[in-house]
């Protein structure tokens, strides 16, 4: 009975250790078909909070940069979306939004800066939350100080992720364009 005993606590142990291999699965980065994960964004100020959960009524486009005022977010991404906005709603897109890490300040003063005439939403992820949320997390302390969220856009409908493209690199810009998106809605 003994030699059983011990025969089966490695067993036990083995098993154990698969169950939390197998649950980091479940952290994924966003994919189709996912829920859109419901948290608090800031839009100008701290005071001024927009819940994803928001987004469940018709299609929203949302697209993550590393950082505003960063020059690819700056130069291409962002103004991409913005140049873009009419032909993205004349597909049924009744919001286009722009995370990032940053504090809503800085996101109010870069929105006045790429999108003087307010056709998409910068909203602050203040804590990194949806950026947690939707597991595209990227490790930019050495340069930006903090962790920031990969270059990514995505469409939901009615609450649920229909389409997403994740940058391979997570900060470039190959796939998560404006240009990309409209062939996605």
């Amino acid at each position: 009975m003994q030699a059983v005993r011990s025969f089966i606590r490695p067993v036990a142990s083995v098993v154990g250790r698969r169950c939390i291999q197998t649950s980091s699965v479940a952290n994924m980065p966003v994919k189709a078909s996912d829920k859109l994960p419901s948290v608090d964004l800031f839009e100008g100020a701290p005071d001024a909070k927009v819940n994803t959960g928001d987004f469940g009524k018709g299609k929203v486009v949302i697209f993550g940069v590393p950082g505003a005022f960063t020059p690819t977010c700056s130069k291409d991404h962002a103004p991409g979306f913005v140049s873009s906005a009419d032909a993205l709603k004349a597909k049924g897109v009744k919001d286009i939004v722009c995370v990032s890490v940053n504090d809503p300040f800085v996101m109010a003063a870069w929105a006045k800066s790429v999108d003087p005439d307010n056709k998409i939403r910068f909203l602050a992820d203040t804590n990194g939350a949806l950026t947690k949320a939707l597991d595209v997390e990227l490790d930019l302390t050495a340069v930006l100080g903090n962790v920031r969220c990969k270059r990514y856009a995505l469409v939901a409908e009615d609450g649920v992720v229909k389409a997403v493209n994740i940058e391979p690199d997570g900060a470039g810009l190959s796939c998560s364009r404006a240009a990309d998106i409209l062939k996605m809605v």
